[in-house]
């Protein structure tokens, strides 16, 4: 019988994504790790409305500190997704717009949204569902209605 560090070793099927041609699983993890947190999925749809200066965007997104925007943009500015334009003023003009490749995320992001919300009361259900039938403590996390 396999140990079970030999049972859940990694083996050529583990490190494909949907098919044969597909990338290695940890860079694609990678990407989906930077563009699935809930502040990146934030600010990619409200730029995909236009673009917008760093404090209009913080009024917009309930509940960001200073700090996380400034990181999640400059990740998101490093990936390709968002452009950061200074135009000189009195103070310098800021502007983040999606880039091409952005705006291409924004289906997606927008149709996981979309999905969320016309799901969220069966999500809640089957929670509750579950809880009840562990009949232990549901875990500690945030309500599906928090930003």
């Amino acid at each position: 019988m396999k140990s079970p560090q030999e049972r859940t070793a990694a083996s050529p099927e583990h490190t494909r994504v949907s098919d044969i041609q597909s990338h290695d699983c940890r860079a694609v993890s990678a990407i989906l790790q930077r563009i699935g947190d809930k502040w990146s999925v934030l600010i990619i749809s409200r730029l995909g409305e236009g673009p917008r200066r760093f404090n209009e965007i913080k009024r917009m997104i309930g509940g960001i500190s200073q700090r996380m925007l400034t990181l999640t943009l400059r990740n998101l500015e490093r990936d390709g997704l968002v452009s950061r334009t200074v135009t000189p003023s009195v103070p310098p003009r800021v502007d983040y717009a999606l880039t091409a490749l952005g705006r291409d995320l924004l289906g997606p992001i927008s149709a996981l949204g979309e999905w969320a919300i016309a799901n969220q009361s069966c999500i809640l259900e089957a929670r509750a569902h579950f809880d009840a039938s562990e009949g232990a403590d549901p875990p500690q996390e945030k309500s599906l209605s928090a930003g």
